[in-house]
């Protein structure tokens, strides 16, 4: 599913924010990358996610090489990835339901075939008497689950999260906790850098620690 080898993210001025790192994450895992700040946690998520493309070594994700890819090729790729952030980068001047229809109308997805997708994805994480209000309406938590429904809404093989509960109270975190364990459940392959170790007690992810950069 996704395997690196020696791979390694260097950025102008020589600093190394990956350095040399090998693992496989298997296809249905969940898997936490941890570590302190500044560690390479959200660096190696883009890496996954092709935001970023790696300076050395070489990145496999369902038996294609992101290293090489062309960049004509990288949006084909993401579409195997729900990508969730954490600055969310919700549309503030669309409503709930719109924010969620959005990638599903860049694919291609007839319009009505879209809102029922978009209201499944938004029932799922609990928002669907919201789908109205725009952002700036909701809470936090509540924004941070209308990102993860977004994320899903495609139906992704991967679900990629950076730091998905920062800043939430507990409540709200537990709650984020709970959806990724459900899409864990179904066979998503779910990725989560955190801090957080509270992921480790409750959804017993394998864990990828980096330390400066490297892989402990």
């Amino acid at each position: 599913m996704i395997v690196a080898s020696n791979l390694t993210k260097r950025y102008p001025g020589g600093y190394e924010a990956v350095r040399d790192i090998s693992f496989e994450i298997s296809a249905g895992q969940m898997v936490l990358i941890g570590g302190h700040s500044g560690a390479g946690k959200t660096t190696l998520v883009k890496l996954i996610a092709s935001i970023e493309r790696p300076t050395a070594g070489s990145l496999v994700v369902n038996g294609q090489n992101l290293s090489a890819l062309r960049r004509s090729a990288i949006p084909y790729v993401r579409r195997h990835f729900g990508l969730v952030f954490q600055d969310q980068k919700l549309l503030f001047d669309r409503s709930a339901l719109d924010n969620v229809l959005l990638p599903l109308l860049i694919a291609g997805l007839p319009r009505r075939d879209a809102i029922r997708r978009a209201q499944a994805a938004l029932d799922k994480v609990g928002l669907l008497a919201r789908e109205k209000a725009n952002p700036i309406a909701l809470s936090g938590g509540e924004q941070q689950r209308l990102a993860i429904a977004r994320a899903v809404v495609n139906r992704p093989t991967v679900l990629l999260a950076d730091e998905p509960t920062a800043n939430l109270d507990v409540e709200s975190a537990r709650a984020i906790l709970d959806l990724f364990a459900d899409f864990h459940r179904v066979g998503v392959t779910v990725v989560v850098a955190t801090h957080d170790e509270s992921w480790i007690e409750y959804c017993h992810p394998n864990v990828l620690r980096l330390d400066h950069g490297r892989l402990l």
